[in-house]
This record gives C-alpha cells, sequence and structure tokens, in this order.
C-alpha cells in the first residue's frame, strides 16, 4: 500500500472525527479543542445585543406593526439555543488551523431554505453531498476539511430592489421565507415578523436532523459507497468517487491489519457545522446569549455567520452587531472592496488579531479576481493580518438567459476557482477554502458541466430554487474532484489517479 494513500486516509479519519472524544447525544460537535483560544473580553467596547439598532441597517424589511415585531422578538428570546458556545469555539479551533495553512474549508447548502420545501430527505441529500465533497478533498489534498452547511438559517435575502413590478403590478419583494411568501400576492408580500419564529422551529427540525446524521452512524467512514445518490451513481464522478472509495476501503483494510481499530465508534461521526448570512438583525440578536463559560456574547442561531457585501458598510448596523458576539464571523468581499477599506473592516470585527476569527470571501469573477485579490493579499500581509481566505466562485458567475433563467455558468466556476488558486500561490499565501450554493438534489439550474452537460433548453426541466440557482449533486462532485486535483498540483503531486 502507498504512504500517500495510507496518509490521505489518516487525514479523512482526522477530518471525520475519527479521533476526537466520542460524542455526547445532543452535540453536533463534541470535541473540545486541542488549545484553548484566548480572546479577550473586552475586544467590543461600547457593544451591546441591540447597540445595532442606534446604526443605519441596510438590506432590512419593515414591519408595518412594531407590536407584533416586538412579540416576535419577545417568543424567539425565550427560546433554547440552536446551537451552542463550546461548539463555536470547535469551529474557531479549526479555522485557526485553516488560517495557518492545515486546514481547508468547505462551505455549501442551498442559496435559501424555504417552508416547502423542507423534509428530511432534502437535508440528508445535501448533507450527504457535502459528505462525499469533503472526502473527495481530504484523500486527493490529505488535509483535514472542515464541513460547514448553508442550513438551518440561510432564510432571508438581500435584494437589489426593494419592489417588483409585474405588468404594471407592484409589490415588495420576496425576502426569503422568513420575511414574506414567494406567491406574487399582495398578501404574501407582507412583511410577517412571526415568520422568524416559524424559521427558528424548522432550523431547529434541521439542525436535529444534522446532528443524528453526524453523529448516529450515517455518516461512518465504512458507509462511502452507501453514499451516493442514484443519479450521481451513474455518472463520471460518481464513477471516480466508487473508484475512490473502493480506495479508502482498502486503506481501512490495511490500517485494521496494523492494529488501527476501525472499528472504534469515532470512525463513525463527523464534524459538522452551520452558517448563515447574518441580515435580519432582530432574529439574530433574539437568539443571542451571554456563554456563562466565558462571559462572552454568542449568536446561537449558527455555529458561523457572514455579512454580506451589501451590508459590510463599515459604519452600519451588520458590522456593529457582528463586532460584539464570539462566534467566527465571515465577510463577502467583491472587487468594489479597497485595500484601505478592508483593512478598516478588519479593525471593526477583528482588533485584537485573533487568528481564526475571521472569514474573508471572495465573490467577483474569473478576471475581476485576477486584477484585484492581489492588492488585497498584500494589503493584509503588509499589516500582519490574520484571516482566512476562501472562494465564493458562484456569485460573480450569475447571468440571466433570454428566456429569462437566472443560472450560473460551470465553465465560469471552474475558472474562477483556477483563478483564486493561482492568485494565491503567487502570493504565497493559503487557498483556503470554497463556498458554493449546491443542493443535493437533480436539479437543472447552472449551466454546463463537463458530464452530462446542462443545456440553457434544459433550465427549465428541474428549475427548482426559491432563489438564485445552485449546483446539482453531479456537478458539485465534478468541481470537488477538480478542487482536489488542484491541492494536488500545489503540494507536488500528480492528479488524483482513479
Amino acid at each position: 500500500m502507498k504512504t500517500e494513500t495510507a496518509a490521505a486516509v489518516l487525514a479523512l479519519a482526522a477530518s471525520a472525527g475519527a479521533f476526537a472524544p466520542r460524542a455526547l447525544p445532543h452535540r453536533m460537535v463534541m470535541s473540545p479543542p486541542k488549545a484553548t483560544i484566548e480572546v479577550p473580553l473586552d475586544v467590543a467596547p461600547g457593544w451591546r445585543p441591540d447597540s445595532w439598532r442606534s446604526r443605519k441597517a441596510y438590506q432590512m424589511p419593515e414591519y408595518n406593526d412594531g407590536e407584533k415585531l416586538a412579540d416576535a422578538e419577545r417568543i424567539l428570546a425565550r427560546q433554547s439555543p440552536l446551537v451552542f458556545a463550546g461548539e463555536c469555539r470547535d469551529l474557531h479551533q479549526e479555522l485557526v488551523a485553516a488560517t495557518n495553512g492545515q486546514g481547508f474549508l468547505l462551505m455549501g447548502g442551498d442559496c435559501a431554505e424555504s417552508f416547502q420545501e423542507f423534509n428530511v430527505n432534502h437535508v440528508r441529500d445535501t448533507f450527504r453531498v457535502i459528505l462525499q465533497m469533503a472526502l473527495i478533498m481530504t484523500f486527493g489534498g490529505a488535509m483535514p476539511i472542515t464541513k460547514i452547511g448553508r442550513m438551518a438559517g440561510q432564510f432571508a435575502k438581500p435584494r437589489s430592489d426593494p419592489y417588483e413590478d409585474r405588468k404594471g403590478v407592484k409589490l415588495p419583494s420576496y425576502r426569503g421565507d422568513i420575511v414574506n411568501g414567494e406567491e406574487f400576492t399582495a398578501e404574501a408580500r407582507e412583511n410577517d415578523p412571526y415568520r422568524m419564529v416559524a424559521a427558528y422551529h424548522q432550523s431547529s427540525q434541521t439542525l436535529n436532523i444534522l446532528r443524528a446524521f453526524a453523529t448516529g452512524g450515517y455518516a461512518d467512514i465504512s458507509r462511502l459507497h452507501a453514499w451516493n445518490l442514484d443519479f450521481v451513481d451513474q455518472t463520471e464522478p460518481g464513477s471516480r468517487y466508487r473508484q475512490m472509495a473502493t480506495k479508502v476501503d482498502e486503506s481501512m483494510r490495511f490500517m485494521k491489519a496494523i492494529g488501527v481499530d476501525t472499528a472504534d465508534a469515532r470512525f463513525k461521526q463527523t464534524k459538522f457545522y452551520t452558517a448563515h448570512e447574518c441580515l435580519l438583525l432582530p432574529y439574530e440578536q433574539s437568539l443571542t446569549r451571554l456563554d456563562s463559560t466565558t462571559g462572552k456574547w454568542y449568536d446561537c442561531s449558527a455555529h458561523m455567520v457572514w455579512v454580506g457585501e451589501r451590508t459590510r458598510q463599515l459604519d452600519a448596523a451588520h458590522l456593529e452587531f457582528v463586532r460584539g458576539i464570539g462566534n467566527p464571523l465571515g465577510v463577502k468581499i467583491s472587487d468594489k472592496c479597497t485595500p484601505d477599506e478592508l483593512l478598516q473592516l478588519l479593525d471593526v470585527i477583528n482588533p485584537t488579531n485573533t487568528p481564526g476569527r475571521v472569514t474573508l470571501i471572495t465573490r467577483m469573477n474569473p478576471d475581476k479576481l485576477r486584477k484585484h485579490l492581489p492588492e488585497l493579499i498584500r494589503a493584509v500581509q503588509r499589516e500582519g493580518r490574520q484571516v482566512l481566505w476562501i472562494s465564493d466562485p458562484v456569485h460573480g458567475n450569475t447571468i440571466k438567459t433570454d428566456s429569462g433563467y437566472k443560472t450560473r455558468p460551470f465553465d465560469k466556476i471552474r475558472a474562477e476557482l483556477r483563478a483564486f488558486f493561482d492568485v494565491h500561490a503567487e502570493m504565497g499565501s493559503h487557498a483556503g477554502g470554497v463556498h458554493v450554493e449546491m443542493t443535493g438534489e437533480d436539479v437543472t439550474e447552472c449551466i454546463g458541466g463537463s458530464v452530462s452537460e446542462i443545456l440553457e433548453a434544459d433550465l427549465a426541466k428541474r428549475y427548482h430554487t426559491y432563489c438564485d440557482p445552485r449546483l446539482n449533486g453531479m456537478q458539485s462532485l465534478e468541481l470537488a474532484f477538480l478542487i482536489a486535483d488542484r491541492m494536488r498540483k500545489d503540494q507536488g503531486l500528480p492528479p488524483l489517479a482513479l
């Protein structure tokens, strides 16, 4: 057996939680950090969970009934936290390793969750594709993969126009099920604060499902072959995945032969975290809790929250809110962000320059990224700032077809990822992760893909998204193999031979 293959399997086992302490039933992420992250308590002077209310809030819905809004917030404030502060610190520790070049972040899931689409199978299938993608990257790159789902809270969406006009009828834009309904009627488009309560309860169910799958044996490394979706199983990426799973099986047998206890329960569990855009601040504040262990505030709606490109104004409400919470933070960065602005942003949300605190999610397009990302990296390097760079290769490549469908060409997504890795290789920095909108369903929303290519004429067949187009399982696996091969190239290794 090749040493390289054995090393990859050991990395896979570590990434899956094989060397973490046994999980407790109610926790998604159980293993305590190997080293305590020292975060000063006084990192946000003058901050309170509600101090954002004194700032201008962009992309926030207006509610007609203030009393109903206050009542919905009171209901949420009485609910149990969706995640726990200790879990957020576990994620923080993994992001420290990734920031130092010793890990890779995979974040994926729906563009926007919906009430109508929610069911166990949908959650399972998306979870399963993320596991498959992580397996491919771990096995190919021999590097731990931190898995985060855009799940259990990714309901609210920003909008370019607060209103939508159809044939002369003008109504408020659809802002996600947590705010209003997608149907083009005055009743559905009215902003309803009690939808936040409904979103909380659906998120609670989603997290319960994820915890069960992550710790109940579904993520067992020995079940790699069982993770295939039917429609993926019949494709070339699916075939490459099966071949890789066979190699992992062989490696597991080798490890067992040399005395590694592969029957240990820890081989049957994985770490899985959740994240969403921190957009609807009344919801986020209502789920913010004071951690009795550290005396810090945590937004217990998700392990990680990010601030979008449209809400990262330096003096506005969203940065004011996130600067005071202990969660790991993400920020979407486009070509519009200047080096000076980026450094000022880091001063606001990470004044102590704590590693693992900030993940910068670049969203441009291939050409703009090659032009603008080097100057941003150069500024961060010059000032010695601790950040994790990851790529969002989908948002900057959205187009609208003549038939009216929003879509994303797969070749543009691939080109932006290639540009992201190229720039970091040239700058001597770590290309630390990828953030994609994807689903486990067999949708036809993004055109292209080298295998079973989706054409523009195919979009109408299974275009199910409630907001933006998503990669399907087949395209997601293809993307994972591309990333794995690039990780190997950057390590001086040949492409993954299967």
